[in-house]
């Protein structure tokens, strides 16, 4: 696919990795940010502003209130403590947000063609699939389905990282000069990354995976929990 694309682009490493990928095949029109809620959401939002600005590429933050309002999940603002642990663990369903990727992905897919772009990237990864039904490739092939047939400009749901696992995510983000100090994954919303919750284990082991260095700063290093048999 050729022509403009729009990046979904939450701040954390695997969408910038996204962001920087997408710049090696397209036209990135913008990325597109959401501020649904969550705890850490005031911890990534700048990260990916300052990814933007430095490609100078117009970044939009969409507001999304309801979310935190009305739906039920430990990532959420108000929502039970974030669970502790592997990212694989079932304790980690505790912190999906219900159909989230699919209500992003039709706001995301009026954006893209108000924008006069036919593509949209989102950076769902293979590991995703574990605890997470919304970011599953069965479940995006049918929104990329869906965003087609509903556009006039037939948008493409362009997912290059979905056969890809976060270590790999990192070394091609090493390769394209990705500075990961810029980007947060922790769910807990601390000053610093927690280094326990599911996705601070995930991005930590994705580093170590990968023989990239982790430029985090952890308020916790200890052992990473086994992956549950």
């Amino acid at each position: 696919m050729s022509g403009k694309v729009v990046v979904l682009l939450s701040g954390g490493m695997d969408s910038v990795c996204a962001l920087y990928e997408a710049r090696t095949r397209h036209t990135v029109a913008a990325c597109l940010s959401f501020d649904y809620g969550s705890k850490h959401n005031a911890r990534e939002l700048p990260m990916a502003a300052h990814h933007a600005a430095q490609l100078g590429i117009e970044h939009v933050v969409i507001p999304l209130p309801f979310m935190a309002r009305h739906f039920v999940s430990s990532l959420l603002q108000g929502g039970t403590e974030i669970p502790r642990g592997h990212y694989e663990e079932a304790s980690m369903k505790q912190t999906v947000v219900p159909f989230r990727n699919g209500i992003l992905l039709a706001i995301a897919a009026g954006f893209a063609e108000s924008r006069e772009s036919n593509g949209l990237v989102i950076a769902a990864h293979s590991g995703d699939h574990a605890i997470y039904p919304d970011c599953r490739e069965s479940f995006l092939a049918a929104m990329a389905k869906a965003l087609e047939l509903g556009t006039y400009a037939g948008i493409t749901l362009l997912r290059p990282f979905v056969h890809m696992d976060k270590a790999a995510i990192a070394r091609r983000g090493q390769e394209l000069g990705v500075d990961f100090s810029k980007t947060w994954s922790c769910y807990a919303g601390g000053e610093i990354h927690c280094g326990e919750c599911g996705t601070c284990v995930e991005r930590r082991e994705a580093f170590e995976l990968a023989g990239v260095p982790d430029p985090t700063t952890y308020a916790s290093r200890s052992p990473l929990p086994p992956r549950p048999q």
